[in-house]
């Protein structure tokens, strides 16, 4: 995606995800355009993004409409998320390469530069680069093509966590002891320290869903 489609992609993910646009809700190319000042190109890849994760659908005669998304099946989501990846990082533990832990070293350090400088579209593309790496480190090609597929599917609501200032810094502590465990070929380590990182993004996420549908009830 271009700069502004990429913009406007998450602007509506997170009024996708904190309710602003209601399941159901028909996001209209013209009227997108006219309130992002921009033209129905980078509309039409944002949305075809959103399509993609699983946050608005493409119907005949109804065009792109809100999807409709349950807590109970997003919270069963997450939870098999949290296995697959802690299982990823318990094979890279045993598996990944030289190569791969020194790239692994160094992604984290420039996680933890992009933080210092204030950058956040820069971390989260480093991040996503640190996961991958781990995926691909524990050489299971069947476990990497599941991975990928959910991963896709719940990037948006995983990217959905409020703003604080210690978001980052717990982020921060759970890569370190990642790379830690991985780096000291401690598959048990390393496998409780991706479930906890996994888990702990997971409740936060789900309880800002929670809060968010509690409201539009009460509304």
């Amino acid at each position: 995606m271009t700069t502004l489609s990429s913009k406007i992609y998450r602007l509506l993910c997170d009024e996708i995800i904190d309710g602003t646009l209601e399941p159901g809700q028909k996001l209209e190319e013209a009227a997108l355009a006219e309130r992002f000042n921009a033209s129905r190109t980078p509309i039409r890849e944002a949305l075809r993004e959103l399509a993609v994760r699983g946050l608005v659908e493409l119907t005949p005669r109804k065009g792109v409409v809100v999807a409709q998304f349950s807590i109970e099946e997003l919270a069963d989501m997450l939870e098999a998320m949290c296995e697959l990846e802690a299982l990823c990082c318990r094979l890279s533990a045993q598996r990944m390469s030289v190569v791969e832990k020194k790239q692994l070293e160094v992604l984290e350090s420039d996680m933890n530069e992009a933080i210092a400088h204030g950058d956040e579209a820069l971390y989260f593309e480093l991040n996503r680069e640190f996961h991958e790496l781990i995926c691909k480190g524990a050489q299971s090609k069947s476990l990497a093509s599941i991975i990928a597929v959910q991963r896709q599917r719940l990037a948006g609501f995983r990217a959905a966590q409020p703003a604080s200032p210690t978001r980052f810094e717990a982020a921060t502590d759970e890569h370190r002891e990642i790379v830690s465990a991985i780096l000291s070929a401690d598959p048990e380590r390393a496998y409780n320290a991706m479930r906890d990182h996994t888990a702990r993004l997971s409740i936060v996420v789900l309880g800002r869903l929670k809060k968010q549908h509690r409201n539009r009830a009460n509304a």
